[in-house]
């Protein structure tokens, strides 16, 4: 950074997509070291709540401007203003007036310093000073017309606002709440497709759309809330914690119960000797067919799953400690759903009714306590399907190595639960907080013995193995369900066949414990990890060898994905929620799955910024292992997949059919391989589509109609794929809307809208910049925007555009 301030380096044309290149550059300011705040000026003081104080006087409120302090005030301002200006190349400087929680009188705020602007205005030469909004302050610099330097699609982490501290704690803080949001943005997700499929080309059955748009926006609130700085970050206090959980929890309620009233009234189920039993409806959110295995938690021990047609589908029955899982083979198509009936049966009927239902059988192994040194095995077991062999070692209870069909490659992997044990010292500079993580020293192992068991079925063979603090311990402190699935690797079962689904089971944790899981491999990667730090492109992460907090350096975010690989294999692993990750060794992933934390920093106690989480933490993963190429292509497709699983909604099984129309059979919605829906849905916008007509509405009073419109559909679309990527799935893709949407209706018009649908893109001039490659960029898309009404239109690598998608009415 200190280079930055001597060459003008905090202003630039950031390129963030290596695809879109200089297409979607951005301008872009960074804070100098003074950051976002100003001291000195804080006339508001600070908030008090719930009740302000009686007399109005707030705590650290600075004195008010006076003919007495107006020149040290002036003074302070102008002095910094003039320690900034070199550091930029304009002769505008932006100063942050303000910071966290303030302007909550901003009449106290304004009217002190309009006496200072006045002043500076009037009486002190060479320096001028206005109020500005951001876009007053880039238009001064654009009319410039100056050159600027370009930067890369290479971001910023780790963050740091002091000398050798690392903000990567709040990667994993409040693992159980960055789950739940997940969950509850692909809930959502789904919800909003299905009630768009469901109003076009018609209803068929009454249902109120205020009600149901109310379901979806209570949801899209909680959805939106929960992505506050402070809230998805896990840098919040317990309070607000609960009111985020609150609040998705309602929204997710709402959403099910409008799905359920669209699908499970209108289902006919089949009669049949046995009563009893439940019947599911499973709804494929994503614009693809999809293979997958749902499972399900039924109280029999024995079952018959049939489909609409009363054929028996594939499913698999195995033990849990309270009551049974079941497991059901699915092949969907896009935005579609299928119907099963899921009966109890008796052992001698299962004999001679047709059934694919089969029972899992339970392996267990002797209790194996940890070992400092391992010398590999030649005691394995192995689990196998079409496309792997995973080998546990007997002598250890640990995974020993994967072989892998498509290289005939067999790599070494262990994976092991391990803790760091972070600094609580006072008197230490930097502590282990919400945000920081600052661990003493390298991560220990946190089991001394491992028991394991092997489910072995028909449709799926799960691994369990259970991790003890102690040999002597009663219960487990950490788990990991590994589990692969018997399907054949064609065209629909290759996402499910090639990957390794596996869920962990972390905590609770002992006080000042940050737990990993560690997968150490032969790949020989260098140190190099790759990561997401926003579900959309990965960033080459080269491991730096820094003398202090190393460790925590070396810590990015995992929102969606990360991989090592050598020049023959990758190892991928997909996470359904956001963690930190690391590679701190040649060959080594770790993920940081859970924090329990308590320094007693009187600062933090005070804001309630405290991490005393003693939950245990849940979070589910895929392991994709092969070719180089071959996981590039399946990685885009295989996350989407595990973030928008089938949704399944159950009902009780009656002996007959309930009075309702026929049932709902929506044609499939199916994109290419290389595009993702990102979003198809009825906004419910009750306002002009004209942005600017709408906004001079707003500054009339004017708050848009009662009624709620609903012939607006709103659609996504993404390229999953980098330009320069698989020959094939990497290239431009036409798709005719037309075509694709004719199972909601008849298109009659296209209209392409900014990324969130505000505004149309036609009234839109980004600003055009000179860079010192020499050439003007507008900054915008290649793609054409399609005439009004034309259904044909060409998605770029890694494009996202978004369309109104107007339906001949019924």
């Amino acid at each position: 950074m200190t280079r930055s301030y001597s060459s003008q380096g905090l202003q630039f044309l950031w390129r963030g997509s290596p695809s879109l290149s200089a297409q979607q550059e951005i301008f872009t300011h960074v804070m100098d070291k003074y950051g976002y705040c100003s001291r000195g000026f804080n006339w508001d003081g600070s908030p008090v709540f719930p009740t302000p104080p009686r007399n109005g006087i707030y705590p650290d409120m600075d004195p008010p401007v006076t003919s007495g302090n107006i020149k040290l005030y002036v003074k302070d301002l102008v002095g910094n203003v003039k320690e900034r200006a070199p550091w930029f190349r304009t002769p505008h400087v932006l100063w942050p007036w303000g910071c966290d929680e303030q302007f909550f009188n901003a009449p106290v705020q304004l009217s002190n310093m309009d006496l200072l602007l006045d002043h500076i205005n009037t009486n002190v030469g060479g320096v001028s000073a206005e109020y500005a909004t951001l876009s007053d302050y880039f238009h001064a610099l654009h009319v410039l017309n100056l050159t600027w330097p370009v930067r890369d699609h290479q971001d910023f982490l780790p963050y740091s606002s002091e000398a050798f501290e690392a903000w990567t704690g709040f990667y994993s803080s409040h693992s159980g709440l960055k789950g739940l949001a997940r969950r509850a943005s692909a809930l959502l997700y789904a919800g909003e497709s299905m009630f768009t499929r469901f109003m076009w080309p018609a209803p068929l059955r009454p249902l109120d759309p205020a009600w149901a748009l109310q379901q979806l926006r209570q949801l899209r609130w909680a959805v939106s809330e929960v992505q506050h700085h402070d809230g998805i970050t896990g840098t919040h206090t317990p309070e607000v914690t609960e009111m985020y959980v609150e609040n998705l929890h309602a929204g997710m309620q709402g959403v099910q119960k409008l799905m359920a009233s669209i699908v499970l009234d209108r289902t006919r189920v089949h009669s049949g000797p046995q009563p009893g039993g439940h019947f599911a409806v499973v709804y494929n959110p994503l614009a693809w067919t999809v293979t997958t295995i749902v499972t399900l938690t039924v109280g029999f021990s024995s079952a018959s799953v049939t489909d609409k047609s009363g054929q028996p589908v594939p499913a698999q029955v195995q033990g849990m400690p309270s009551a049974y899982r079941l497991h059901v083979l699915t092949t969907i198509p896009g935005l579609s759903y299928h119907r099963y009936s899921i009966r109890p049966t008796e052992e001698a009927q299962e004999d001679t009714e047709k059934t694919a239902t089969t029972k899992a059988i339970t392996l267990r192994f002797r209790l194996r306590p940890r070992r400092r040194t391992e010398a590999r095995s030649s005691r394995l077991v192995s689990v196998k399907n079409d496309c792997y062999t995973v080998f546990m070692d007997l002598n250890t209870n640990l995974m020993h190595s994967i072989w892998e069909r498509q290289s005939n490659r067999t790599v070494y992997m262990t994976q092991e639960f391990m803790e760091y044990h972070v600094n609580f010292n006072l008197g230490e500079p930097n502590l282990s907080g919400n945000y920081l993580f600052t661990p003493e020293e390298a991560a220990e192992p946190s089991w001394g013995a491992v028991r394991l068991e092997i489910v072995e079925g028909e449709l799926v063979t799960e691994i369990r193995q259970y991790f003890y603090s102690t040999v002597t311990a009663k219960y487990h402190s950490y788990a990991i369900f590994s589990r692969v699935a018997h399907v054949p690797q064609d065209s629909h079962g290759e996402l499910l066949c090639r990957r390794i689904e596996q869920e962990y089971q972390v905590g609770p944790l002992n006080m000042n414990r940050e737990a990993i899981l560690r997968t150490s491999t032969d790949l020989n990667s260098q140190q190099v990890l790759y990561s997401d730090n926003n579900g959309y492109q990965m960033q080459r992460r080269l491991f730096q060898h820094h003398e202090k907090n190393k460790i925590a350096r070396n810590y990015y975010p995992m929102v969606q994905s990360a991989f090592i690989e050598d020049s023959g294999s990758r190892l991928v692993l997909l996470s359904e929620q956001a963690h930190g990750v690391s590679s701190q060794e040649d060959g080594q992933v770790e993920v940081m799955l859970h924090r329990r934390l308590w320094n007693g920093h009187m600062g933090a106690i005070e804001r309630g910024l405290t991490l005393n989480d003693t939950s245990t933490a849940r979070s589910l993963f895929w392991l994709l292992l092969g070719p180089r190429p071959g996981i590039a292509d399946l990685h885009p497709r295989s996350g989407l997949a595990l973030q928008h699983r089938p949704i399944v909604l159950l009902g009780e099984l009656t002996e007959t059919a309930p009075n309702s129309p026929g049932p709902w059979k929506p044609e499939a919605v199916v994109l290419p391989p290389s595009l993702h829906l990102q979003i198809l849905s009825i906004p419910g916008w009750n306002y002009s589509s004209n942005h600017t007509q709408h906004l001079q509405s707003l500054q009339k009073g004017h708050r848009g109609g009662a009624k709620a419109h609903l012939h607006r559909v709103l659609l996504r679309l993404h390229h999953l794929y980098e330009a320069e990527g698989d020959s094939v799935l990497s290239q431009p893709v036409t798709v005719n809307l037309k075509a694709v949407l004719r199972g909601l209706g008849s298109v009659v018009a296209v209209e392409e809208r900014s990324l969130t649908g505000t505004w149309d893109v036609n009234t839109l001039h980004r600003w055009s910049w000179r860079t010192q490659d020499d050439r003007q960029h507008r900054g915008g898309s290649d793609s054409p925007s399609p005439p009004q009404g034309s259904p044909n239109v060409t998605i770029r690598p890694k494009e996202i555009r978004t369309f109104f998608i107007h339906f001949r009415e019924e």
